[in-house]
């Protein structure tokens, strides 16, 4: 049995949780799971500020305070923390090593980057078509900014294999992370759909961190027991495929039937076919079994063969965006705030402004549901004490998108009364960086693995 723990579900959750998980109880490896297609777009921006930049750099200073305890309880780190810029990451964690005099293997999994390559693809008539709307990449090539391949757990586990302490990705399917430690340690083969689907499911149960051990639980979430102090997700997993859910002793949270299931249906689409890089998982299979306090078992998992396809996460420039908000206050705030915001679009119809698109939100109304049946009632709303109007344009204009930016403080003076909120200064226009879902055959790209001594 081998213990694979997470801790970090996404880039900006707790710096202290992978902390926990090595100190406060016994594991074999520690996943963090840093990238989501909006991260992947952050990463973008930032690398285009700073070449050496487009990785996690909280990563590196996580290892640089754990490396201590990693080395002396033998915890082996997979991370996706080099996001767009791998062996930047790497030279990091390294360089942070060397200024502790420890050995250190580092291995990366990249080869995921295929920017360079669209042009090629596009000539031999591979389209890249979005998933969702069946368009060709043609359509908006020129916007293009980057291309990275979703790569699953066989080649994470081949970086196991040379003997890494630490293993930093670019792009890999989530789930992958902790299927490569499976894949490692049992042997498992590419044709075991059953025992891959089943290490899939483990991956995607724990990768989003403490939603499992009831973190953003919606059932009789005020039960749940010192969230200030929630556990993280370990999984128990066996050779034949089976594997428990936990959290180390004495931490916070609640590890049950019900939080597993909230975090089962999460993001997966058809149930009976979640589509991975090393196979096709069937989650209506799933077994679930309360073995005790805080550890939910898992059996009975099956799965199919794998696509001949890689999906691919392609970012590209789609226009410009701003958003500014102001905070109406009691009496009447609901109502100056939806006169606010027809004024607002009134000034910008007669200024000859045109957005592609403009949206509004009443937060402490109905800023979360936007639907006819979330509005506050008519004995309600004389009440609420203050809602927050915000408002923002999207366009391939910048010039229109600023001039939307100098039109929010106004308001203040000649709008309804009652308002505040410039605290906040005049709304920044920014750059989208849109997401673009495609497939690439498998046999198109292929992922690339490397193990790198420290210099001491």
């Amino acid at each position: 049995m081998i213990r694979i723990a997470n801790g970090q579900g996404f880039w900006g959750d707790s710096l202290e949780a992978p902390v926990d998980q090595i100190r406060r109880g016994p594991i074999d490896y520690l996943t963090l799971d840093y990238l989501a297609e909006v991260t992947m777009s952050i990463l973008q921006k930032q690398r285009a500020r700073d070449p050496q930049a487009g990785y996690a750099r909280d990563f590196v200073d996580l290892i640089a305070r754990v490396l201590p305890d990693l080395k002396d309880r033998r915890i082996r780190v997979i991370a996706n923390a080099g996001g767009i810029h791998p062996m930047g990451c790497r030279d990091a964690v390294l360089e942070r090593a060397a200024r502790q005099d420890l050995p250190l293997k580092v291995a990366t999994v990249t080869g995921d980057d295929i920017t360079d390559r669209l042009d090629q693809f596009l000539k031999r008539g591979i389209e890249l078509k979005n998933m969702d709307t069946g368009e060709p990449l043609s359509a908006i090539r020129a916007q293009v900014e980057r291309a990275n391949v979703y790569f699953g757990a066989f080649p994470v586990a081949e970086a196991l294999g040379l003997g890494a302490e630490i293993v930093i990705t670019g792009r890999v399917a989530d789930a992958a992370l902790t299927l490569a430690p499976m894949i490692h340690e049992f042997g498992w083969k590419e044709t075991d759909w059953d025992k891959l689907s089943a290490g899939i499911v483990a991956g995607h149960a724990i990768e989003c961190g403490a939603q499992v051990t009831g973190g953003n639980c919606q059932l009789d979430w005020e039960t749940i027991p010192d969230l200030a102090d929630i556990g993280y997700p370990i999984v128990e997993a066996e050779p034949d495929g089976t594997f428990s859910v936990t959290k180390h002793a004495g931490t916070g949270g609640r590890v049950t039937v019900a939080s597993v299931k909230e975090q089962l249906l999460y993001e997966i689409g058809d149930p009976t076919q979640y589509i991975t890089p090393d196979c096709v998982a069937d989650f209506t299979t799933v077994h679930l079994d309360q073995a005790g306090e805080n550890r939910v078992r898992f059996s009975g998992i099956a799965g199919r063969p794998a696509t001949n396809y890689y999906k691919v996460s392609i970012s590209y420039t789609a226009g410009y965006k701003a958003m500014g908000s102001l905070v109406y206050t009691w009496p009447d705030a609901y109502k100056k705030a939806r006169a606010a915001d027809q004024i607002l679009r009134q000034r910008l119809t007669r200024l000859g402004l045109r957005f592609d698109e403009i949206r509004t939100a009443f937060l402490g109304a109905n800023g979360c549901h936007e639907i006819p049946a979330a509005e506050p009632t008519p004995e309600i709303e004389p009440h609420l004490p203050e809602v927050v109007l915000r408002v923002g344009v999207r366009s391939e204009n910048r010039a229109a998108v600023d001039r939307f930016t100098r039109e929010i403080a106004p308001l203040v003076l000649n709008g309804p009364p009652g308002v505040s909120g410039l605290g906040l200064g005049r709304p920044r226009v920014e750059e989208i960086v849109a997401f673009w879902p495609a497939l690439i055959p498998k046999s198109e790209v292929r992922p690339e693995v490397a193990i790198w001594p420290s210099a001491s």
